[in-house]
């Protein structure tokens, strides 16, 4: 029997319940209407391999059922759901313009059956919204109303887009939780520390800093330490930089030049060489339009809630 899935928002994929007969109907990228924890969603269907069942077999995660596969009918009614849900946006905009909130709305999402609409928004500070909501009520009735705090990196997944290296963002693809980033990471890695070069979309230092990180601590248990005294082929000297990578040493020697040097090439030497080396060379690379705190790109409490 095949298998099937679809992916809810924030990467989480839930087996669809269905008979063998009815999933012998359905095929890969399929749309779909499911009964969800928020009431009838529509979704794309993905169809697993005999491995991601064999684990759902094992853990029995909670499934979700089918309603039907999409007809032309609920086409067209989904296309008239999506434009009414950009109207709640900026409906919701202005009453919070009007409340002068300070939050950002980031998205209106409504159920297949408009039973219920679901506003994400972030915001630096707890934001009392009770006549928000009051509001909100006045306007959409008989709908239930469903206002949710989210993180910028939450906002990031949501929106979609793509990244510096020319994918879709993780936070997009597979991450489900985001672990914490902060400079040390890419300090660690010998990345230059420009804002625009480090941050993603969200304004945050990107989720891929921490991707590599293990295999640079592991390759820098080999190499000597920035600002050590060496011996070299060319005579006495001091590690200015590490290339990871390459297992290759900098150093600067007692003429002032940099030679780069194989592991196997050089020897620690406890004697303290007279030579100054610009440790701070990779720590900051700021153009004058960029003066950044380099710790508000770290993860805060507004980072991420979880509450996708």
């Amino acid at each position: 029997m095949k298998r099937f899935a679809v992916r809810i928002i924030k990467n989480s994929y839930k087996p669809l319940q269905v008979s063998e007969e009815i999933a012998s109907k359905l095929e890969q990228g399929q749309m779909v209407i499911v009964n969800t924890e928020k009431g009838q969603e529509v979704h794309k269907l993905f169809e697993v391999n005999s491995e991601i069942a064999a684990q759902w077999d094992k853990f029995n995660p909670e499934p979700v059922t089918l309603v039907r596969i999409m007809n032309d009918v609920d086409k067209k009614t989904y296309e008239e759901v999506q434009k009414d849900e950009i109207k709640a946006l900026y409906k919701c905009r202005e009453l919070v313009e009007k409340r002068k909130l300070t939050m950002n709305l980031t998205q209106a999402r409504y159920t297949f059956d408009k039973r219920k609409i679901t506003f994400y928004y972030t915001s630096a500070e707890r934001v009392d919204f009770r006549e928000l909501l009051k509001d909100l009520t006045q306007e959409f009735r008989r709908v239930r109303i469903d206002l949710r705090h989210i993180g910028v990196r939450d906002e990031t997944s949501i929106l979609q887009g793509e990244g510096v290296c020319g994918n879709n963002y993780c936070c997009c693809r597979f991450l489900k939780k985001f672990a914490n980033i902060n400079a040390k990471l890419a300090n660690e890695q010998g990345i230059p520390m420009t804002p625009s070069k480090i941050t993603g979309a969200c304004g945050r230092l990107l989720c891929c800093l921490n991707y590599e990180h293990s295999n640079y601590i592991e390759s820098a248990k080999c190499l000597p330490p920035v600002g050590s005294s060496v011996m070299t082929p060319d005579g006495v000297g001091k590690v200015a930089q590490l290339n990871f990578l390459k297992k290759k040493v900098s150093v600067k020697l007692e003429d002032g030049k940099i030679k780069e040097f194989k592991r196997c090439d050089i020897e620690m030497i406890d004697q303290e060489v007279n030579i100054e080396i610009d440790t701070t060379a990779n720590a900051l690379d700021y153009t004058e339009d960029e003066q950044v705190d380099i710790k508000s790109l770290e993860d805060d409490k507004n980072s991420s809630t979880g509450n996708v």
